[in-house]
């Protein structure tokens, strides 16, 4: 898995959840559409006048989440960038998407702004499978974590019972790749 197929997945599913936060700190989600994709970027755009729109200004940090129906799922972290040239990005968006133009006829498109997501981190699950992968994956000059399941030496007896018993295969010994 690469990370273009894993954000060619998100397009494909166009309405995935896009989460950020408010003015508050708190959590806030909502559906966009993925308007496009190239050279391992995302683009959106959102309306200025929405809560969104100020919370990518406020804080830019996003969270994307969307799921296929082979039960593929990808998860992205990074930050949203507002992008110069706004009359082009917003005609190309619209370009890529015509049926935009039923719902922002005319100029009223221009009241929407682009964004780009090109640094961040990449996870992909795919849940049709068993057991289920998993692969962490860098976006532009993101470093992907490592996150899971991990078992503290503090409360291991290193029986190897967990690693046996685990159906999805997820427990690996230490020093093997997650």
């Amino acid at each position: 898995m690469t990370s273009q197929q894993c954000l060619q997945i998100l397009r494909t599913v166009k309405d995935v959840a896009f989460a950020s936060v408010d003015a508050q700190g708190d959590p806030q989600v909502r559906i966009i559409d993925v308007m496009l994709i190239e050279e391992d970027r995302l683009y959106f755009c959102t309306a200025r006048g929405k809560d969104f729109y100020q919370q990518l200004i406020a804080h830019p940090r996003i969270a994307i989440v969307g799921m296929n129906k082979d039960f593929q799922m990808v998860r992205l972290s990074g930050e949203a960038s507002h992008l110069d040239d706004q009359k082009y990005w917003i005609d190309r968006i619209f370009a890529e998407n015509p049926s935009m133009c039923d719902v922002y006829p005319g100029d009223s498109r221009h009241i929407l702004e682009a964004f780009c997501i090109n640094t961040g981190e990449l996870s992909f699950f795919d849940l049709g499978r068993s057991p289920i992968e998993r692969e962490q994956l860098p976006l532009g000059d993101g470093t992907p974590s490592l996150n899971g399941f991990v078992i503290q030496d503090a409360h291991c007896l290193h029986c190897g019972l967990c690693r046996e018993r685990c159906p999805m295969q997820a427990i690996k010994k230490r020093g093997e790749e997650r």
